[in-house]
């Protein structure tokens, strides 16, 4: 598991300092498991698999290859989904309810509003 964590994180051209930030770990921790000294805890795995939208079968056994690496885009919309579906936060939750409720031409409105507040904030 250690070169695939290691795979991870340059795949993402990430130092081991700059990896270990995004998972709340030293980079010392990091560079101990890409070694091989230590294996990641269960919270560590489960944490690169969601930061990093790892497949965590893939991490854990290597399953599939390296192709096999990263979760499809459409199952990242389903955890996303799913991750929605659990948060304490009310609002969140009626507004997921409201907008899938939605006729498509409301939804190709806030398309269109939601595309033209990403190219305001890139300028």
């Amino acid at each position: 598991m250690n070169d695939r964590i290691k795979l991870i994180r340059k795949n993402k051209g990430l130092s081991q300092e700059e990896f270990g930030k995004r998972l709340s770990v030293t980079k010392a921790s990091i560079s101990r498991i890409e070694a091989g000294i230590n294996n990641p805890s269960d919270q560590t795995i489960k944490l690169i698999c969601s930061e990093f939208n790892v497949n965590e079968d893939w991490l854990r056994t290597g399953a599939g290859g390296e192709e096999n690496m990263f979760i499809s885009e459409d199952m990242q919309y389903f955890q996303n989904v799913g991750k929605l579906a659990q948060e304490k936060n009310e609002f969140k939750k009626f507004y997921l309810n409201m907008m899938m409720g939605l006729p498509d031409e409301y939804w190709d409105y806030i398309y269109k509003e939601f595309k033209k507040f990403e190219e305001q904030k890139e300028e």
